[in-house]
């Protein structure tokens, strides 16, 4: 079974929004192109990591066009405290002060970030790519 096979889900969910290409190349699913918000490209970052071995399997250099802001607008409001299903992938480099200064307006609130992710970070420090964070 080719990676192209076995990534189907991820492929056919970036259908439609995804403006690039998904090639198989040296072993590897090479993802290369853009998305227009935010909540796209965590829809195909979690297509890709339903295969167990994404990890060692997949390269993808995938950017959003439309700016941080264009998730938040369409975000539904008052869902009693919980981040109403605003979500950030943790790219390489990125650090919770870097990413709440972009989403939060100020890098002083990456505990924000930190506390309602707590479920899966146990240290503001050591965040890893391709985390999924929620942003409240």
């Amino acid at each position: 079974m080719s990676l192209r096979d076995k990534y189907a889900y991820a492929i056919q969910t970036a259908k439609g929004h995804f403006q690039g290409n998904a090639d198989e190349r040296d072993g590897k699913l090479h993802f290369v192109g853009t998305v227009a918000t935010e909540d796209e490209k965590n829809q195909l970052w979690n297509a890709i990591k339903t295969i167990p071995e994404w990890q060692k399997e997949v390269v993808a250099d995938i950017r959003v066009t439309g700016g941080p802001a264009a998730p938040a607008a369409a975000a539904p409001a008052g869902n009693s405290g919980t981040s109403a299903g605003r979500t950030y992938t943790v790219q390489p480099g990125d650090t919770l002060s870097k990413i709440a200064k972009d989403y939060l307006g100020s890098s002083n609130a990456y505990m924000k970030i930190f506390e309602a992710n707590k479920d899966q970070l146990s240290d503001p420090d050591k965040i890893k790519p391709g985390q999924v964070l929620q942003i409240p």
